[in-house]
């Protein structure tokens, strides 16, 4: 049995909304910046993407261009559409943002417990207990 079967895909859920919480951070931190553009990105599409990857990407030559090595590739952020845009160009709503931080740590918080009972369990399992 492999480890990464039996965590599922709660390890990168994990890394996935760690990244978003840093994105919607920065969101909430520039509400008042003039010309800030709210970014986001689509959590549960990426994960399907992460899931459905079997081999990652990989560049076989010096002169290739370089592969976005990062979690979220900046293809894959989205700017928000603001509901009542702001004289200054600053597309935060921070109402909005506040709600996404909020649920997005719910989630953090319900994948780290899930990964922390499977932890325990396979440990259990382990020892005989």
């Amino acid at each position: 049995m492999k480890l990464d079967k039996a965590l599922g895909i709660h390890a990168q859920s994990l890394q996935l909304h760690a990244r978003r919480a840093e994105v919607l951070a920065s969101n909430i931190a520039n509400a008042d910046t003039p010309g800030y553009k709210a970014r986001d990105f689509d959590f549960r599409e990426i994960l399907k993407q992460q899931s459905a990857v079997s081999a990652p990407l990989r560049t076989t030559h010096r002169k290739h261009i370089p592969l976005d090595t990062g979690l979220v590739s900046a293809a894959e952020m989205a700017y928000r559409i603001p509901s009542q845009p702001s004289l200054d160009g600053n597309t935060v709503d921070s109402q909005l943002e506040h709600t996404a931080y909020a649920e997005n740590a719910i989630q953090y918080q319900t994948s780290l417990r899930f990964l922390g009972g499977t932890i325990k369990t396979l440990r259990k399992a382990i020892t005989g207990q």
